[in-house]
């Protein structure tokens, strides 16, 4: 299979889920950016919900991703908070109305109708490759992972089953360990050379 074929698949299944995550934002009065800002919030960690953090994910300018957040937090779907060490830095979280509409609308209904016919092997296998693609286009451009937790480098668990972050030392929850993280660094793979 050439790029050609695999682009065109890509482009298809990502118009199509779209399609449906664009269907329930829309009768939410939300644009599809928006509802991508909610789901990224509403997957990471306490290191990535700022905006820049937003802006990275999305591949957005500071600009758009002011307005959407304003957007946001306007329809009560997130909140801001000023970081409790830095009072420059501001995070954001989803409301129970945001968290609300998040689990209503993604994954898409066209997803979870289509996974369904699958066996767990072949949903498995399917999310392995999904992966692994990922990572290597990931990789191939220089764009950071924006990984689960208990997926990095920096991620350390300890005997009595407590984690901590070996990038900034503080300790994670079980919950953390679950969630993307703009400084996540793969395991297995070597730090990079300044």
């Amino acid at each position: 299979m050439n790029a050609v074929e695999i682009y065109e698949y890509l482009e298809r299944i990502a118009n199509l889920l779209r399609t449906d995550v664009r269907r329930t934002g829309l009768a939410s009065g939300l644009q599809p950016v928006q509802m991508e800002a909610l789901h990224y919030l509403g997957r990471c960690n306490h290191y990535s919900n700022t905006p820049v953090a937003v802006a990275e994910f999305l591949g957005l300018t500071k600009g758009t991703v002011s307005q959407t957040l304003g957007v946001l937090e306007g329809n009560r779907l997130i909140e801001k908070e000023a970081d409790a060490k830095d009072r420059r830095v501001v995070h954001l979280r989803l409301t129970a109305e945001g968290e609300r509409l998040l689990a209503e609308s993604i994954p898409p209904q066209v997803l979870k109708a289509a996974a369904a016919a699958w066996s767990e092997a072949e949903a498995r296998a399917v999310a392995d490759a999904l992966e692994r693609f990922l990572r290597q286009l990931q990789w191939a451009n220089g764009l950071k992972t924006f990984g689960a937790c208990r997926t990095c480098r920096h991620h350390r668990r300890e005997a009595d089953g407590s984690r901590w972050c070996g990038l900034t030392s503080e300790p994670l929850t079980e919950s953390d360990a679950l969630k993307i993280c703009r400084e996540h660094a793969p395991a297995g793979e070597p730090e990079p050379v300044p």
